[in-house]
């Protein structure tokens, strides 16, 4: 690959995964020649990677400025219902086309996630890689380049549902759910036990932000 072309996907990922980690949050405003030097790439790239975000809405305008964008509370619930029935699709697919290693693969991270329920940020990551791990087990590369989308713009969102009192124990018991659907190879549970998943998130979230409003209020 030509080193041009390198660096912006490079420039790309990194600023996305910094969106990601929440290192830049929603109303942040991104500097073309901070980008560069915090990821010691040239401007040119960084340009076009800012571009491509803006492309995808994951960046707005504010002026002259990009900044990172938010989402209002229809384009959250919108978001949540496409979440919940493309990530319910892809437990049901995994349940039919999963290896057994991957099987496996889903009850470690469960077993070894218990031990983040304290450390929301952590638990966060963590379940990132759990869901990615059940989209990859359903064998559907077009289901998940969705997928990818989706939880790309879950980025924009300012707080994890993790952090809400008692939901992290109740999202690891979630998981073990799902889990044993898949291990069971039951495609139906498996689907039911990650829409409800996704729909108990969206109930949580819901009530954060209400409470944000109260306390603002």
């Amino acid at each position: 690959m030509p080193l041009r072309k390198l660096q912006q996907t490079d420039a790309y990922s990194m600023i996305l995964e910094a969106i990601d980690l929440g290192e830049y949050r929603p109303g942040d405003r991104l500097v073309e020649s901070e980008l560069a030097d915090r990821f010691g790439v040239s401007r040119t790239p960084v340009r076009e990677a800012l571009q491509r975000l803006e492309t995808q809405s994951l960046l707005a305008r504010d002026g002259r400025s990009l900044i990172v964008a938010s989402l209002d509370h229809n384009q959250m619930a919108e978001l949540y219902v496409v979440r919940r029935e493309l990530e319910g699709l892809a437990a049901r697919l995994a349940a039919q086309h999963a290896t057994a290693e991957e099987v496996r693969i889903l009850r470690e991270m469960v077993t070894e996630d218990n031990a983040l329920i304290e450390d929301p940020p952590a638990l966060a990551r963590a379940n990132r890689r759990f869901h990615k791990q059940i989209h990859l087990a359903s064998h559907n590369r077009y289901l998940v380049q969705q997928l990818d989308l989706v939880h790309r713009t879950m980025a924009l969102m300012a707080t994890t549902s993790l952090a809400a009192q008692g939901r992290g124990v109740i999202a690891q018991s979630e998981h073990d759910a799902i889990v044993g659907a898949i291990e069971a190879r039951d495609a139906d549970a498996a689907h039911d036990a990650l829409r409800e998943h996704i729909s108990v998130a969206f109930m949580t979230r819901l009530k954060q932000d209400a409470g944000q409003r109260r306390d603002q209020s």
